[in-house]
């Protein structure tokens, strides 16, 4: 570490040693005796650094059982769109908008208090907000058509469109406000609803939730498969119907709650954790590309990945399977939907409506007809993959270039270690406003195009993935039939 890391990763433990003294004074308290009335911090968590694993997070500074209770927040240490218009000035500049939504609100807010730098009580908790983010509505075309899957590239359109509208309904009430001039722009907007995105938590009293300090730190882990609620497999007759039916009654998705009897935020250990560990908590299903929409991050394992391919048209016509059901498992394996309406699909007409009712039970309608569907599957998904601008082994080489990039010393040795990606990278060059020799050291707008890259490589790789793998499971079913 030279002297400029030391120097900053300092600065940055002075920052969260003031952020936690502010939250023992508001009453956010680790205590392991819930009933304990003192705030305080350090006995059952500690912020630290994960570098593999989503950067600044909590671990266990002692053994921690699933089920325990972790933390509370009281309703107090809480930042809302409520709490922050106690202000006179800002109160009365909401009053006149009442057509914006309670995001616009928030979002509003946020920038409001940051507009008082140390002014603001909030101070040393929004010091420690990260800079800048990689969620869909920060992705410029680059970054986006880097996805290259066209529903994916689509939801990035969509949340940058949805961002910059939100921005253009909100800006009167922000000029009224008088924000410096980086609030006042679309990038200030993005750096606010991300964090707002990102970082919230739901509350009853207030649709854009909250934003709960040290309750916000815990990184994200995905639900787990709760093999006891989902409808017996054998019962369905098939081996890959265990997917998408709806288990939210018999597994809790969530790890925190606002607990009007407690007058807090109560958070509690999914799972048992040993010292040192870090803990983590459960947002609720999400899919990568939902992670990286709303969080800015993905998973590489991700239970919850759904992968879906294009279908044709009279398929939804001859089934009720609503569409977004209708998709590839993250281990390849199609759907309970998807299979369904497929068996049915490829089915005689005259046949359908008598053995309708099996198809929707799950059973298989014949070997022919299985072997039928599941060669379908194989043949979409390996055109898919024939289309795709880049394949597998390509995206892994790329990915790997790409978190090397920032150990090369200029711009130079980055064109010259790039020549096998060719196009691509060019592109990136010309979103970056950098030329191939360039000795200039990267920026940090260009560290974080290369981040948000990165993200839209990977996410397009894992795609790539499930398509592979469901093609191996089609053949496993198809030479098994017809052995």
């Amino acid at each position: 570490m030279n002297h400029s890391d030391a120097r900053a990763r300092g600065q940055e433990e002075e920052e969260v040693k003031r952020f936690l003294k502010l939250a023992a004074g508001l009453g956010v308290s680790d205590s392991e005796n819930p009933e304990s009335s003192c705030s305080s911090l350090g006995h059952s968590l500690a912020v630290s650094y994960f570098p593999d694993s989503g950067g600044r997070g909590l671990a266990a500074l002692r053994p921690i059982s699933k089920g325990e209770l972790l933390l509370r927040v009281p309703k107090s240490a809480l930042i809302t769109t409520h709490s922050l218009s106690k202000d006179e000035t800002l109160s009365l500049a909401l009053k006149a908008h009442p057509s914006l939504s309670p995001a616009q609100l928030f979002t509003v807010c946020l920038l409001y208090e940051m507009s008082k730098g140390k002014a603001s009580p909030w101070h040393p908790y929004l010091l420690l907000l990260p800079r800048s983010y990689t969620t869909l509505a920060a992705f410029g075309e680059f970054e986006t058509q880097a996805l290259q899957v066209d529903y994916a590239v689509w939801a990035a359109h969509k949340a940058v469109s949805k961002a910059e509208y939100e921005w253009k309904q909100a800006s009167t009430l922000m000029k009224e406000l008088k924000l410096k001039h980086p609030l006042l722009t679309f990038r200030g907007w993005i750096w606010a609803t991300g964090t707002i995105s990102s970082r919230t938590l739901h509350i009853p009293w207030d649709e854009a939730g909250c934003l709960c300090p040290v309750g916000d730190l815990f990184n994200y882990a995905a639900p787990g498969e709760d093999v006891n609620g989902y409808e017996n497999v054998d019962n369905l007759q098939n081996d890959y119907a265990k997917d998408d039916l709806d288990t939210n009654h018999f597994q809790r998705l969530t790890d925190a709650a606002y607990e009007a009897d407690a007058a807090a935020y109560c958070f509690y250990a999914k799972q048992n954790y040993k010292m040192g560990e870090q803990v983590l908590l459960s947002y609720g299903t999400y899919t990568n590309l939902e992670l990286l929409e709303h969080y800015g991050f993905l998973l590489e394992d991700n239970p919850n990945e759904k992968v879906f391919i294009p279908l044709e048209l009279d398929i939804h016509c001859f089934s009720s399977w609503p569409k977004d059901s209708l998709y590839i498992h993250q281990n390849g394996r199609p759907s309970f939907a998807l299979t369904s309406a497929l068996r049915l699909w490829a089915t005689p007409p005259y046949q359908r409506k008598s053995i309708g009712h099996l198809a929707y039970s799950g059973s298989q309608l014949s070997q022919g007809n299985e072997i039928s569907v599941m060669k379908w599957i194989a043949k979409k998904c390996h055109a898919i993959l024939k289309d795709m601008p880049t394949s597998i082994e390509e995206d892994k080489s790329l990915l790997s270039f790409i978190e090397k990039m920032e150990d090369f010393d200029n711009l130079w040795e980055w064109g010259k270690a790039a020549s096998a990606f060719g196009g691509e990278f060019c592109k990136f060059l010309k979103a970056s406003g950098l030329k191939s020799d360039d000795e200039l050291i990267p920026s940090g707008r260009t560290k974080m195009l290369i981040d948000r890259w990165k993200l839209a490589v990977q996410w397009r790789r894992i795609y790539k993935k499930v398509l592979v793998d469901c093609i191996s499971h089609c053949t496993d079913i198809i030479n098994s039939l017809s052995g």
